[in-house]
């Protein structure tokens, strides 16, 4: 396939997936109309590059729709200059879009994950919910993918009134969810009901029963 394909491609996203389904933030819809994407993709798999649906990685990841990424980007309000935990960087399409956007970004992999190679981008390797620590406080937590709850030992890693975007979820259903640390405390809303994946080690709680 040809760079002149994928070009076709990543235009007919922009066009067919992010302008029709609410983003409408017109830096996030440039950097995703340039980055390209089938870079970030196994090359077995980069005819799917532009495909409205997961694709698969390695160690049982896969990388989040275009849509999902787009969407997290516009409730993210990404500002140049911005401190940036990125949680669950798999091959780092998320980070180079943050880079783009201006952000200083620290990407969390897992040992064993997917390669990243994203200049501009710090890169962690540990468990994902234990975060970056050295790295705080952060102006954004950018949760790539969804979870039962953002473990607090990410949010303490937040400065007083950042943001929050990733999915959440709620009994069987991944919703794309935002909110704001305030005095320590996380508050998030759900938006809308998306697929996305599913990152590992984020397990809430069980509940004791009789």
């Amino acid at each position: 396939m040809t760079e002149q394909n994928f070009s076709s491609m990543r235009a007919a996203m922009v066009e067919s997936q992010l302008r029709t389904s609410d983003v409408d933030d017109q830096r996030v819809i440039a950097v995703m109309a340039k980055v390209p994407r089938e870079n970030f993709v196994p090359v077995e798999r980069r005819a799917m590059a532009y495909v409205d649906r997961p694709i698969p990685l390695s160690a049982g990841r896969a990388l989040n729709p275009p849509l999902v990424t787009g969407r997290l980007l516009k409730e993210a309000q990404v500002e140049p200059g911005d401190k940036v935990l990125l949680i669950g960087a798999a091959t780092g399409y998320a980070a180079a879009l943050l880079v783009a956007l201006g952000a200083q970004v620290t990407a969390v992999e897992e040992e064993g994950g997917p390669d990243i190679a994203v200049p501009g981008t710090t890169v962690t390797r540990g468990p994902l919910n234990a975060g970056a620590p050295a790295g705080a406080p952060y102006d954004l937590l950018f949760i790539d993918g969804a979870v039962e709850e953002v473990p607090a030992a990410l949010v303490q890693q937040l400065g007083e009134d950042a943001r929050v975007v990733t999915g959440i979820i709620d009994r069987g259903v991944t919703r794309l969810s935002s909110g704001r640390v305030v005095g320590g405390l996380l508050g998030l809303s759900s938006l809308s009901d998306m697929e996305m994946v599913v990152l590992p080690g984020f397990g809430a709680p069980k509940a004791f029963t009789f």
